[in-house]
């Protein structure tokens, strides 16, 4: 997940850098103005009704597969996955999430995929620092005191010197668990990720694990808004690859810099996990209690406060919609706040109901948000981009080895987000490979986060992927 954020309405003209905040709003005098301009509207509860997700098909049980170790406390030596679907199906997509994103990303697009792809299952999975989250509190009776109270357990990154060697290396380790407990009795395992989670894949089937290449395991790649070979260059924001800038933020790990601190610039907070809690609180009041005046409206920071009295589904909104943030952020299209009324609501007008988000983001476990990002993982994943064995690469144990003997068949989807550069990097992989075929799919309708929750009669996703999972990749 990644992408720009205006703080205060005088950071405007700004943009921070594409790598640097996720969120999406904006101070509250613009908010102001972007409501003078809404249309008349309610937050209707039948609107959003239509946009409230089905129930589950059958069980979707969010399971342990044991991992090596990582120097980590007690109980982090695993990974988890949610399954989605029938374990009796014959394939199997294993999704990886993006920069802090964790499982719940993609448990209702899991849902739309298994429902038209006869013998599919979907895993989402959840990395090893998911385990060093408390959620506890989102079962308390209390849970914006809970979190912004600093009731709930932390992970000091003092005291987590482990976290610096939990890196692409460990997580390709843990993936691989992963992929051959799905493909056990003969099952076909295809791998994909959404944006940065898209990159991980990627380095999986390119990987060279102990001398037997990644891409053997795999029986085809799905790329969501990410990828490699320049897929984030039409962000217009360069990636931290160069010798210079990887031996210093190498420096800054070895100066204790463990966890990944950017979303801390949003304002939320000054810890690793501080925006997260506020955005998952958000989903969780959102999808209790949709219609109620907003619990954590003023708990927000004066830079942040808003001009009116909202709802906790009409926070939510403002918090992920793009019509508070910019264009070709990691938003979804999803509508606006009603233009009067003593608290205002949300109106559903976009491709992604509020509803839908609510109940990813609420989670609580799994959920959407990973806390803890190791700033490693980070730089790893910024020299993949070029993937190739260089010099770079194999000083930091990147062992990508065999990114032009690919020969399973790929799938790239690209929103707004790239303005076109993911489906550029897509066939470049392909051209430098032996990928037999490749489907390249592009939806500039839609934002970086709106193939994950959008209404599945507007996702493109999850209807040009179905075709993907029911051609040869998947059967």
């Amino acid at each position: 997940m990644i992408e720009q954020l205006s703080l205060e309405v005088r950071e405007m003209t700004s943009p921070l850098p594409r790598r640097t905040v996720l969120g999406g709003m904006i101070g509250g005098v613009a908010l102001a103005s972007a409501a003078a301009g809404l249309g008349a509207g309610s937050a209707l509860a039948a609107g959003r009704t239509a946009g409230v997700p089905g129930p589950a098909a059958g069980p979707e049980p969010y399971v342990p597969v044991a991992v090596g170790s990582g120097g980590g406390p007690a109980g982090t030596d695993r990974v988890h996955v949610l399954k989605v679907g029938p374990d009796t199906a014959h394939t199997v997509l294993v999704l990886v999430p993006g920069w802090f994103g964790a499982a719940n990303d993609f448990r209702l697009m899991a849902r739309d995929l298994v429902a038209a792809v006869p013998g599919l299952q979907v895993w989402a999975l959840d990395r090893r620092e998911e385990n060093l989250a408390d959620r506890s509190g989102f079962a308390a009776p209390d849970p914006v005191g809970y979190y912004l109270d600093g009731h709930y357990r932390t992970q000091d990154p003092a005291a987590s010197p482990f976290a610096a060697h939990w890196g692409l290396a460990l997580t390709l380790e843990d993936i691989r668990a992963v992929v051959r407990t799905a493909g056990r009795g003969g099952r076909r395992v295809v791998l994909g990720g959404h944006s940065w989670g898209a990159t991980t894949a990627m380095a999986y089937a390119a990987w060279d694990f102990d001398g037997c290449p990644g891409y053997r395991d795999l029986a085809g790649l799905v790329v969501i808004d990410g990828g490699v070979r320049g897929a984030f260059d039409g962000t217009g924001d360069p990636i931290a690859d160069s010798p210079e800038q990887v031996r210093e933020r190498l420096a800054a790990i070895d100066a204790g810099a463990v966890f990944d601190l950017t979303l801390s610039a949003v304002g939320l907070g000054s810890r690793p996990e501080s925006t997260q809690i506020w955005y998952q609180l958000a989903g969780h009041y959102a999808l209790h209690d949709p219609d109620g005046p907003s619990v954590l409206q003023p708990r927000l920071p004066d830079s942040l406060r808003l001009p009116y009295t909202v709802t906790n589904a009409g926070l939510l909104g403002v918090l992920v919609d793009a019509g508070f943030g910019w264009p070709n952020t990691i938003t979804v299209h999803s509508g606006h706040l009603a233009d009067s009324g003593d608290v205002r609501g949300w109106v559903d007008s976009g491709i992604t109901p509020i509803a839908r988000v609510a109940a990813a983001y609420a989670g609580p476990v799994p959920a959407v948000w990973e806390w803890y990002w190791p700033t490693r993982l980070s730089i790893d994943l910024d020299v993949t981009d070029a993937y190739t064995d260089s010099t770079l690469a194999r000083s930091l144990d990147l062992r990508l080895h065999h990114a032009d003997r690919l020969d399973i068949p790929l799938y790239a989807f690209g929103t707004s987000y790239a303005k076109g550069t993911i489906e550029e990097a897509a066939r470049t992989v392909v051209a430098d490979s032996r990928i037999p075929y490749a489907t390249y799919e592009t939806d500039n309708g839609m934002n970086h986060l709106d193939p994950l929750f959008a209404a599945p009669a507007h996702n493109t996703l999850t209807r040009t992927l179905a075709v993907f999972l029911n051609g040869p990749a998947g059967h």
